[in-house]
């Protein structure tokens, strides 16, 4: 069977699990095949990837047919057999690009987020007739999928959880980070991701505020998306007289590395659809406080690998005591986080599920 010429295609201006995720693709399949990637110009993923199979193009939110004709012009010049997309905005630009291109290519999704509402009006019927394949990240967005789109026009839906690979650890620069945060002999709780409010970096903060007796600190990784939360945090903070136990690092490039720095990770988000920063935390063996909401539900047995939470305060404080008091339990959490990644969601494993479903589609 030849293999397809795939072309990954995320115009997102952030940088978060889902724009790495289409990274990870372009390059899993560049291995295996003739692979692109596009992206916004001067956005952060573009600044992220330097590659000589990037396409630049600009999202045009009010009139996506423009975009759409540079598309299918690079489309028809190289050959491209499939687009394989994640940002839901992304839609309408792809499916008209593949209706004015010459080589009609199949279209794949990876549903990274949510579905609430039918796609039974005309509009969104046309777009999912267009659609050939649709990848469910969890169990519960496959059945949002099969609930809103009406059985006619639904593309094959095939769920196939996300994975991560064994980290490369840097051990200098973990020493190098401690000395930098002075973070010493502390217990570290981490959170990991854009600093924006539903991302609850507040809850930790509040927690740590409770906790400030103990020898505990907060490590919060990621860019600042929202300068007045950010703004908030730090008052809360100044307000709460805990200045030295919070640490920001502001974007980077080690994040396991700093996962390495943390004796436990919080997810706080009211519903991650799947929950990235879950396994990452798990490969590098360390245990997770996650909302029991969403993805964390089909990630996480719960006292097992890790704890979930019911995302307030007083659960989360409870929740870090009891891995502060606890070092046999934590070791145990991470013991099994670290199995079940390896097990269910190795990154190799993963990608050749989803190459074996575009090369058989």
């Amino acid at each position: 069977m030849k293999s397809k010429n795939i072309l990954e295609l995320c115009l997102s201006p952030d940088l978060g699990g889902l724009e790495l995720c289409a990274i990870d693709y372009f390059k899993y399949f560049k291995i295996q095949t003739s692979s692109y990637i596009c992206v916004a110009p001067n956005k952060k993923l573009d600044n992220y990837i330097e590659d000589e199979n990037k396409f630049k193009l600009k999202r045009n939110k009010l009139l996506p047919i423009i975009p759409a004709i540079k598309l299918a012009k690079f489309i028809d010049k190289n050959n491209i057999d499939l687009i394989h997309f994640h940002w839901t905005r992304d839609i309408a630009t792809v499916v008209l690009a593949k209706n004015i291109s010459k080589r009609k290519p199949q279209i794949m999704q990876s549903r990274h987020m949510t579905m609430t509402r039918f796609k039974d009006d005309f509009y969104h019927k046309w777009l999912y007739k267009n659609i050939d394949i649709i990848h469910a990240v969890t169990y519960q967005v496959k059945e949002q999928l099969e609930k809103f789109i009406p059985s006619d026009i639904r593309p094959d839906i095939e769920m196939i959880y996300l994975g991560v690979d064994e980290p490369n650890i840097d051990d200098k620069k973990i020493i190098e980070l401690k000395d930098k945060h002075n973070i010493k002999d502390a217990f570290v709780v981490g959170i990991v991701g854009r600093i924006e409010e539903g991302k609850g970096q507040y809850l930790v903060i509040e927690a740590i505020e409770k906790l400030k007796d103990l020898n505990i600190k907060a490590l919060v990784v990621g860019h600042t998306m929202d300068e007045s939360y950010m703004d908030e945090l730090k008052q809360r903070i100044k307000a709460f007289n805990i200045e030295d136990k919070i640490i920001f690092t502001g974007f980077t490039k080690n994040v396991n590395e700093y996962m390495r720095l943390c004796d436990v990770t919080v997810l706080a988000t009211p519903k991650e659809t799947f929950g990235l920063v879950i396994i990452e935390s798990m490969i590098n063996k360390i245990p997770v406080i996650a909302t029991a909401n969403g993805g964390p539900l089909e990630i996480i047995d719960d006292k097992k690998d890790s704890l979930l939470f019911d995302r307030n305060t007083n659960d989360l404080v409870e929740k870090i005591e009891l891995l502060y008091n606890e070092p046999e339990l934590r070791n145990k959490l991470a013991e099994n986080a670290y199995k079940k990644v390896k097990e269910v969601f190795d990154k190799d494993t993963q990608m050749k599920k989803i190459y074996e479903v575009i090369n058989e589609s």
